[in-house]
């Protein structure tokens, strides 16, 4: 006969040190929880709740300019690096850590409109509306010192003169080549006075220039005329082009380069026109900044916004940057200010000291680590659900936007209910509709 005996040993139970937890043993058998479910679902309930309990994105304005912040830059190489300019020609570089100038460029006559830094991080790139795009020199000293001075004294290593005034510039990730954008696509050399290739696809001013991260050769440029273009550098001619029924819609579009007649998503939510773009280091989602002087983070893939960032004071946005770590965001407005932003909204940094003005990152102890990590799951897992969702969805927004979200939505449905009154009342098959996707694309050319 064989008997089961119980048996348990001291050393498996009993603390090493007064600070251990308590070793404890759980059964997950299902039938021995018929509640598992109820719990989890109160445990992703109260994480969303303290989710928004603790939401408090707004870190710190940067005041230094006198005129409203038009253009940014980050440094590829240094993680607290930042440059801006504003529309008086100022130019300046920031220490995003300490919050404080540690240079000052003198910058241009007119407007700066564009800002770009090299591979290597020791050349700076600016162009304006005085016809001109300067190189400087970046002081690296400056950026690793802890000091509080500030550097006046830059003077830039090249200044060429070009013939149009310029809107746009962007350096390539690996190479010695930067494009600008104005009334043509201009390539240039950082040892070259003249450009070294120019494009021109029509006779709009080009508003805007982006290198390909993944192909060095490979840019583009979106236009006054609605249109985008892809160039290659290998080619002499631009290679193929996109216009669009309208560039002030309030929507963001995603394409796929290589299909470009209908768009893979449709990014919806602000109230005006959308001013600027940037892509987080780990190209999962993206941050806009609207004339409706809010700041949205958008999933790659998703339609709607998963944050709103707005303050009383924030006027017309003009330029979002993500950092380099994807924890922050960088707003320039037209009230002169830089805002820093948290990434994730309800995320712990540290503490905050008074009169230093810096942020402390806070490493997590591995145990609350895995305690986000379980909220974070228990919450997506029961996302679908209604009251979590609304909870999760829900944002406060300043009056005028919430109105202007209101009447657009008004007009929105007035437009779908006149469509489909109109197919209903047309002979079958003479009107085709057209998903959102595909109804903003006038047409393709190569």
């Amino acid at each position: 006969m064989k008997v089961k005996v119980i048996s348990r040993s001291t050393d498996e139970f009993t603390r090493e040190r007064s600070q251990d937890l308590q070793r404890v043993y759980h059964n997950y058998d299902p039938n021995l929880r018929p509640q598992e479910k109820a719990v989890e679902y109160v445990r992703a309930l109260t994480a969303a709740k303290l989710e928004k309990i603790f939401a408090r994105p707004f870190i710190g304005a940067l005041d230094g300019h006198r005129d409203g912040v038009s253009c940014m830059a980050k440094n590829p190489n240094y993680l607290k690096g930042f440059f801006s300019g504003s529309m008086d020609g100022d130019i300046r570089l920031w220490d995003i850590a300490n919050r404080r100038t540690v240079c000052q460029y003198s910058g241009h006559q007119g407007a700066v409109r564009g800002l770009t830094v090299s591979t290597d991080g020791r050349i700076l790139v600016s162009c304006g509306t005085d016809c001109t795009v300067k190189l400087w020199n970046v002081p690296v000293a400056t950026l690793t010192d802890s000091d509080d001075s500030t550097d006046n004294s830059s003077e830039p290593l090249a200044v060429y003169v070009w013939k149009n005034a310029f809107w746009a510039v962007d350096h390539q990730w690996e190479g010695d080549l930067f494009a600008t954008a104005g009334a043509q696509v201009d390539i240039w050399n950082h040892n070259r006075s003249q450009p070294i290739n120019s494009f021109q696809w029509g006779t709009d001013t080009v508003i805007s220039v982006r290198f390909n991260p993944a192909e060095p050769n490979v840019l583009a440029t979106t236009a006054s005329d609605r249109s985008i273009t892809l160039y290659d550098l290998r080619m002499s001619s631009p290679a193929r082009k996109v216009i669009m029924r309208a560039n002030e819609d309030c929507n963001c579009y995603s394409y796929d380069s290589r299909k470009l007649d209908e768009a893979k998503c449709v990014h919806m939510g602000h109230e005006s026109a959308v001013m600027d773009i940037d892509y987080s280091p780990t190209g999962r989602e993206f941050v806009t900044g609207s004339y409706d002087r809010t700041i949205r983070i958008f999933q790659y893939n998703g339609g709607r916004s998963r944050e709103i960032y707005h303050t009383k004071r924030m006027q017309r946005v003009f330029c979002v940057k993500f950092s380099c770590d994807a924890s922050y965001v960088i707003s320039g407005s037209d009230d002169t200010n830089l805002r820093l932003w948290k990434a994730k909204a309800s995320e712990q940094l540290g503490v905050v000291s008074i009169f230093l003005s810096r942020v402390f990152a806070v490493t997590l102890h591995p145990r609350e680590q895995r305690k986000h990590a379980y909220h974070e799951a228990v919450k997506n897992r029961y996302k679908h659900l209604p009251e979590i969702k609304r909870i999760v969805r829900h944002r406060h927004l300043p009056k005028p936007i919430y109105k202007a979200a209101s009447l657009r939505r008004t007009m929105m449905e007035a437009e779908r209910r006149k469509a489909e009154r109109r197919k209903a009342h047309s002979a079958p098959g003479s009107i085709v509709t057209e998903p959102v996707r595909k109804r903003r694309i006038i047409k393709e050319v190569e």
